[in-house]
């Protein structure tokens, strides 16, 4: 698992949701995790969540950061339990990063998103290519252009380049030791 910081900021349109996004666009080869911050305006032509088209839901915000991890050979299934695992990740992270602005109030995991009280911090999808599959995860910078009562990493009084680092160096960590775990059992019959 590879891992880059991208210093540049662009925005997230969903169009970054494709196979090998990291490498063709950033040069990373095989399972990543790329982070950024930029906007976030989802289109319905790039929108692959069903409820959220359903919904004719608004998926924006001024200012987040973005998470795209790729893993190649793997089911849907696998995908969300990644995206899953980030989250729960991220989720603990935060609570002891954030742990004087937070005092005795918890982060909350709900699925693949994570809340204070009523105030949304993240979105996420999970979703498949024909060679990978995807998760975008993205965490509010600021609160500032979205449609939903949310909660930022401001608010939060963390650096969004830290906080990125830090989670990608803890995923990296979680997913080798998962592949090991696979490779040191016997089989049964």
């Amino acid at each position: 698992m590879q891992s880059l910081f991208i210093a540049k900021k662009f925005a997230y349109d969903g169009s970054q949701l494709h196979s090998l996004f990291a490498y063709l666009d950033h040069g990373i080869l095989g399972p990543s995790i790329v982070s950024w911050q930029g906007a976030c305006n989802i289109p319905f032509d790039h929108m692959v969540d069903g409820e959220d088209l359903l919904a004719k839901a608004v998926i924006e915000g001024d200012e987040m950061l973005h998470f795209i991890i790729e893993v190649f050979d793997r089911d849907l299934f696998s995908g969300v339990a990644l995206q899953r695992l980030f989250a729960s990740i991220t989720r603990d992270y935060l609570q002891t990063a954030a742990a004087k602005v937070l005092g005795t109030e918890s982060l909350r995991r709900d699925g693949d998103d994570i809340y204070w009280n009523d105030r949304k911090l993240s979105i996420s999808i999970a979703t498949k290519s024909p060679v990978s599959v995807m998760v975008h995860f993205a965490m509010n910078v600021t609160n500032e252009g979205t449609p939903v009562k949310t909660l930022s990493l401001g608010d939060l009084n963390l650096d969004p380049k830290k906080v990125s680092e830090d989670l990608m160096g803890l995923f990296k960590r979680e997913f080798q030791d998962i592949l090991v775990a696979t490779q040191k059992v016997r089989p049964v019959s």
